[in-house]
């Protein structure tokens, strides 16, 4: 959620910076229930100032044994007034909020202009792509002739979009998530995390994913609980409505959870394979951080996540989001890329994002500062680290052999019991 004053005082620059994500919003709207509120306000004031000195009246009259008879007749009357205001203030606060929800970040001065994810620059890249002697298989093909992935009983199981890992292809699975989670707590000093898989909706609201994404989500019936569709949800909403002290900052947490995604809006895309299940494995990093050091704590993250693949020896990109890809909440956001042979092409494997106060306001997240005491929104920053299941996907298809098996990343030869080769 955004700062309305900023808006107000800075509204060329939202606009011109809006813009870059294709959105070009009338604030009139906002504008004139503000303003409307203010009024209210100010009335809402008047009256229960008169209230105050008319039960002072009557105090006074009953104190000295008058009859207060007349000024309570007109008390019934303020009351009725104050009643009627405060009923117009809180729809009138009903309609703000309404509109705040549903406007997205504000795109930092870095992000470019861009409509779609194929104008966005490369900012880096790492590793070089496999020279594969032969002709390289797509992960989908080397899961189900090694018998480690199975799509059909999967969707048996529960439907489409869903995946049952078998043998090697589950300890490799849970191998990663630890790998990763020892990476991340051992050598980057990130806390670690287990939260809840299913979460509030004042939580939801809080990351940005309710109102406006509602359809994304699994919800469960008669409840207020949603499945998680990341662990950044929970996570960040572990200091939802708390002053953080400002000596704690930068707040450092990993987590592994499942994540569930209704995927609305999907339909037909990536249909086959690992890449767009309705659960998934994910090793998440969420940081809590003040906002003059939050965009150097981005690249840290970033760097934290990319890791992950260097250990591996997994070629990848990194890209920065252009206006119109960015996400919801993000005010800047990093897709780490990586390259996928039997495909021939990149993936996105994880987004590291920083939000600014967005997440801070919708969840009352703040920060007292050492110096002067005031109190200030932290700015939130989330990235995958990894997202486990296209880490499968990416060792698959870039450790695959010319005779079907499938290497394991030296990396990981700890993880896995010693197990080299799958096959």
């Amino acid at each position: 959620m955004l700062d309305i004053r900023v808006i107000r005082q800075n509204i060329d620059a939202v606009l011109e910076r809006m813009a870059l994500r294709g959105q070009d919003i009338d604030f009139a709207e906002l504008f004139a229930a503000d303003d409307k509120r203010k009024e209210i306000l100010l009335s809402l004031e008047a009256l229960r100032k008169e209230r105050n000195t008319v039960s002072k009246e009557v105090g006074e009259r009953k104190k000295n044994k008058q009859s207060a008879d007349d000024i309570i007749g007109k008390m019934g009357f303020v009351g009725e007034e104050i009643r009627r205001y405060e009923e117009d203030l809180r729809l009138a606060e009903e309609q703000i909020s309404s509109f705040m929800l549903s406007i997205p970040n504000i795109p930092h001065s870095s992000v470019v202009k861009g409509t779609s994810a194929e104008e966005n620059p490369v900012v880096k890249s790492w590793g070089e792509k496999p020279l594969l002697n032969f002709a390289p298989k797509p992960h989908w093909e080397i899961g189900e002739s090694l018998n480690i992935l199975d799509f059909a009983r999967g969707a048996k199981i529960a439907g489409a979009r869903f995946t049952l890992y078998r043998g090697a292809g589950a300890l490799l699975e849970r191998a990663l998530i630890n790998f990763m989670l020892d990476l991340h707590t051992k050598e980057h000093g990130y806390t670690e995390i287990l939260p809840p898989f299913m979460a509030n909706s004042d939580s939801l609201r809080g990351t940005g994913q309710l109102p406006k994404f509602a359809e994304d989500l699994f919800k469960v019936e008669k409840t207020d609980y949603y499945l998680i569709p990341t662990a950044e949800v929970p996570v960040t909403n572990m200091h939802r409505e708390e002053i953080l002290a400002e000596k704690d900052l930068p707040l450092c947490y990993v987590a592994y959870s499942p994540c569930f995604r209704a995927e609305a809006g999907s339909y037909g895309k990536d249909t086959r394979g690992l890449i767009r299940q309705h659960q998934f494995n994910k090793v998440e990093l969420v940081k809590f951080a003040k906002p003059e050091t939050s965009y150097d704590e981005l690249e840290k993250l970033t760097l934290n996540a990319e890791s992950v693949l260097q250990r591996l020896g997994i070629h990848y990109r990194v890209v920065s989001l252009c206006g119109g890809d960015l996400g919801f909440s993000s005010a800047k956001t990093y897709d780490i890329e990586v390259w996928l042979p039997g495909q021939n092409l990149y993936r996105e494997i994880s987004s590291c994002s920083n939000f600014d106060d967005f997440q801070a306001r919708r969840a009352s997240i703040r920060y007292k500062r050492d110096d002067n005491q005031k109190v200030e929104f932290v700015h939130t920053l989330n990235g995958s680290g990894l997202a486990i299941g296209r880490t499968v996907v990416a060792v698959l298809e870039n450790y695959q052999q010319a005779d079907g098996t499938v290497v394991i990343p030296e990396a990981l030869v700890p993880y896995v019991g010693g197990l080299k080769k799958i096959g």
